[in-house]
């Protein structure tokens, strides 16, 4: 689904208007528009509260960071391998002139930080733990974590799956040829998260890829559009916002273990676009700007 779903977006720029011939701006009512693109991330700290067989514990300031892929042109350019770095995806439509609606996700990366400096509290039975040794009941003890007996990551994806309603204003275009345009974006979204989870913690294996709806995120989002020859654009997009994983689950066979927090977020991406023009000029309600 995913190889397709790229195909279309690659393709749709190609596509001739409705009406052959007739010109619109790219924010009036009726222009479809989709894009791909990469992104970096960056999150606050949180407490994270671990529950599971034998233990229910909180990590308080927790630190995590995201995972971006090394530069390779063998996977950014590969059919089956552009969904492995950290992408962006997302169609549009403009209900109104200025005005668009689109869904979307935002493919970003959660990597609990290696030497992580929290505080504890909770508790842990006694053999739960045997790499750690943490077993005991805490209160706020600060411990310094290692990968290689503790981690948690959602690398295969915190997937943030998102409607967004968005005000376009285009500020500058040259003249009748319409080559270029530069434009802002400002949206609004609301959505859920779906987490790929991996999971170190008790045993001497690691727990990979549970899945789950693990809970959803606010955020608001400022936008820079480039506009080319009227069908393709370059854009870079700042978005900032509030996840709430309410329930990650973390063990694949055992679903009353999961882990909790809350944080702040926010990201910065790049991404090449298309846009289309399904209304001609003639077929308009009320013949918007031109």
């Amino acid at each position: 689904m995913k190889s397709i779903a790229l195909v279309l977006l690659l393709f749709l720029p190609f596509m001739t208007d409705a009406q052959k011939g007739k010109r619109k701006v790219s924010f009036a009512k009726g222009t479809i528009y989709g894009y791909w693109g990469y992104n970096r991330s960056g999150y606050t700290k949180s407490n994270m509260h671990f529950v599971g067989p034998g233990y229910d514990f909180t990590m308080k300031g927790a630190k995590a960071h995201d995972n971006p892929e090394k530069f390779d042109a063998a996977v950014y350019f590969h059919p089956k391998k552009v969904t492995i770095p950290q992408f962006n995806a997302r169609i549009g439509y403009y209900f109104k002139d200025n005005w668009s609606i689109s869904v979307g996700y935002d493919h970003m990366k959660y990597l609990f930080a290696d030497k992580n400096e929290v505080f504890l509290s909770g508790s842990i039975d006694s053999g739960v733990d045997t790499m750690n040794n943490w077993e005991g009941t805490y209160n706020s003890k600060p411990i310094t974590t290692d990968r290689s007996t503790f981690h948690y990551e959602n690398s295969d994806g915190l997937n943030y799956l998102r409607f967004e309603i968005t005000r376009t204003d285009q500020w500058w275009k040259t003249g009748n040829k319409d080559w270029f345009a530069f434009s802002t974006k400002v949206g609004l979204s609301a959505g859920g998260i779906l987490s790929f989870n991996d999971f170190r913690f008790g045993t001497d294996f690691e727990d990979v890829r549970t899945i789950s709806l693990s809970g959803y995120g606010l955020s608001g989002h400022l936008g820079l559009r480039f506009e080319f020859f009227r069908h393709l654009f370059i854009q870079s997009n700042l978005g900032a916002g509030f996840h709430h994983q309410v329930k990650v689950n973390n063990r694949p066979n055992d679903p009353s273990a999961y882990t909790r927090h809350a944080y702040g977020y926010c990201d910065a991406n790049v991404v090449i676009g298309f846009l289309v023009y399904l209304r001609g000029k003639n077929a308009c309600d009320s013949c918007p700007t031109w």
